[in-house]
């Protein structure tokens, strides 16, 4: 058969009302608006499996939850003996092209990421800028001159693979962006493409009531002394970010035209989580916070000619994990590994159709993982204080702030499990901003109680899996 080639465009840290066709009258994102109302589906809730970039991405690689295989943190990635997604389609015929700015395989294996990848991009070496952060740890710098990250350039060489993809086989390209992950900085011509007075209001900690200890002791830690106004620029950067991301994917929709290959193409996009931004008081993310601000992501999804599509918005339930069943549907290979994701081809033929009841993400770590202990992973004396990752590391080697929380959404009410029971309860519609825990109010609520079943169910069913080859005894 003509399998379809397959493009991943995946922005690190990208929340799903940074794009203007949810709503954001601030967001610069006209080619992504335009590409989700005329030929794909954008997804209105779909979650990340994680909140962090290395388990989410190993979720969505391989169909699997972070709970399955330990990939829990940032630092434990893929292995020898873990399959990808990447590794079904080459088996399957496939030129697999990435950048080397992907954040799921274990650099210290020789040879392990090659196994993924058919060609792997490597960006030229260049010395890393010497950032002015307008407070310390709070990632924000503002209008930079010069760009910080090599987006333009990996965006280049995709856009050159495409015009030369080879003939003989389909192409997966795996396009992996900085943007628009911290430090909160861009290039002027971004930045002016996003109206200030325009920039939403953000969400403070004042108002809030009920939130993880995490959350707290980050806040504590960082000691962030910026004016509203300086929040509110924080915001604008930000979005100018998501605005660089929209004018690099319109060069790769550019030249897929150009290459004449645009309708044989599946296209997804999809981050791996998204980004306080301000809110809360925050910058960056945390790895047990679970607000949709951190789990709730862009995911859109265009299938090859010949494919029935739907386009437009749905608010039909998703998960990222589901990403992995979906592209393999669309290349019609039949995976080798057991894996819990669900192919969302019936929510694309039918925005109406819903594959899910519940979504799931899960984070944090348990006491005893101290393998999990990031801080001193720059050294036997932890992070340096200068680092703006300074205030959120040294929180992760408390266990109690790091503890193991799970997430469930029926996409208006919100329940999270935390390891050491302070848990939460939010109606996304009455409290959207989830500003007020209202646990302990509605414990016995009937909403909660299904919530709670549900999660356990989910544990159950996704628990384990089991080998495929049976052994003699």
């Amino acid at each position: 058969m003509n399998r379809p080639n397959i493009i991943i465009f995946n922005p690190d840290e990208m929340r799903w009302d940074s794009m203007g066709h949810m709503g954001n009258t601030a967001a610069h994102t006209p080619n992504l608006d335009r590409f989700a109302k005329e030929d794909a589906v954008s997804f209105t809730h779909a979650y990340c499996q994680n909140p962090v970039c290395v388990p989410s991405r190993v979720s969505f690689l391989t169909g699997r939850y972070p709970h399955n295989d330990g990939h829990r943190t940032m630092r434990y990635l893929m292995r020898e003996g873990e399959r990808s997604l990447f590794q079904e389609l080459m088996e399957h015929g496939y030129h697999v092209w990435m950048n080397d700015r992907n954040d799921f395989c274990a650099r210290q294996i020789p040879g392990l990421l090659a196994s993924h990848a058919s060609e792997i991009h490597k960006k030229k070496k260049r010395p890393w800028p010497q950032f002015h952060y307008i407070s310390p740890y709070s990632h924000y710098i503002g209008v930079q001159n010069e760009p910080w990250d090599n987006d333009a350039e990996d965006t280049q060489a995709a856009v050159q693979r495409i015009l030369d993809a080879p003939k003989d086989k389909p192409l997966c390209m795996f396009l992996g962006l900085a943007n628009p992950h911290p430090p909160y900085a861009v290039e002027k011509k971004y930045y002016e493409m996003i109206p200030q007075e325009k920039v939403p209001e953000r969400i403070r900690a004042e108002e809030t009531s009920g939130k993880s200890r995490m959350m707290e002791e980050i806040r504590k830690g960082s000691e962030i002394n910026l004016t509203e106004e300086q929040w509110k620029d924080m915001r604008r950067t930000y979005l100018a970010q998501c605005a660089k991301v929209d004018d690099l994917f319109g060069r790769i929709v550019e030249a897929l035209k150009t290459a004449g290959i645009y309708e044989d193409t599946a296209i997804f996009v999809l981050s791996d989580h998204g980004d306080f931004a301000g809110d809360y008081d925050l910058p960056e993310k945390a790895q047990n916070c679970l607000e949709d601000v951190l789990t709730r992501v862009p995911l859109l999804i265009k299938p090859p000619k010949g494919c029935t599509v739907d386009p437009g918005q749905t608010d039909s339930l998703a998960e990222l994990v589901d990403f992995y069943a979906t592209v393999l549907d669309y290349a019609d290979v039949e995976p080798k590994q057991d894996h819990f994701s669900r192919s969302l081809k019936p929510v694309i033929e039918d925005r109406s159709h819903e594959v899910r009841q519940y979504a799931c993400c899960e984070g944090g770590r348990l006491p005893s993982e101290i393998q999990c202990d990031e801080f001193h992973a720059d050294g036997p004396d932890g992070t340096p204080k200068q680092s703006p990752y300074y205030a959120r590391l040294k929180v992760q080697t408390e266990a109690e702030a790091h503890e193991k929380a799970t997430m469930i959404t029926d996409g208006r009410h919100k329940y999270i499990e935390r390891l050491f029971g302070d848990c939460e309860f939010y109606d996304l519609e009455e409290d959207p901003g989830e500003r007020i825990n209202r646990y302990e109010a509605m414990k016995d609520d009937p909403v909660v109680i299904r919530l709670q079943r549900a999660l356990l169910h989910w544990y159950q069913e996704t628990c384990d899996t089991v080998p495929r080859n049976y052994d003699n005894r």
